[in-house]
């Protein structure tokens, strides 16, 4: 019977009004790291958000991987798990190997307009099931043929399935 191989993409939208702290330091260092690295863009001060940047500079969509390494230390401090996604029972459960950092807005004079996204993308898992709004999937590394631990969860807002592999 073939299975359904899934990965999970969670988009984490952080901006001034997100009141965590681990939310509120990466919006911190992304929009100190965005005002030191756009200075090589701006280098005359014409501008002064992104969006003028991105449309007036050549190259300036640079600007997206050259500030996610202000973000990379508190990534790893999530030891490989997606935040804010529970299964059922309240627990976290995705993992995750890759993400992409982007820039959503900001301006180089105000913190208030600084909006980034973190897309999460999860470790491929095997898609069991579905119950109504809810998806019932398990890791793909657990293959015993008697008994799965799977895990359920309702897709919540900026959470979808990525891609989906069928294999046997």
């Amino acid at each position: 019977m073939p299975k359904k191989v899934i990965t999970i993409c969670y988009r984490k939208i952080i901006d001034d009004s997100n009141l965590n702290y681990w939310d509120k330091f990466v919006h911190e260092d992304s929009f100190l790291e965005f005002k030191m690295q756009s200075q090589f863009y701006n280098q005359e001060e014409k501008y002064t958000t992104f969006a003028e940047i991105m449309l007036n500079v050549p190259d300036a969509d640079k600007l997206h991987f050259l500030v996610s390494a202000a973000i990379t230390g508190y990534l790893r401090q999530l030891n490989g798990i997606i935040p804010d996604i529970l299964d059922n029972l309240g627990r976290r459960f995705l993992t995750f190997e890759n993400f992409k950092f982007e820039i959503i807005n900001s301006d180089i004079n105000n913190i208030e307009k600084h909006k980034i996204a973190i897309n999460f993308f999860s470790k491929p898992m095997i898609w069991h099931d579905s119950i109504n709004d809810f998806l019932l999937v398990s890791q793909q590394h657990e293959v015993d043929e008697d008994e799965v631990f799977t895990n359920l969860f309702q897709l919540p807002p900026f959470v979808s399935i990525h891609s989906i592999k069928k294999s046997t």
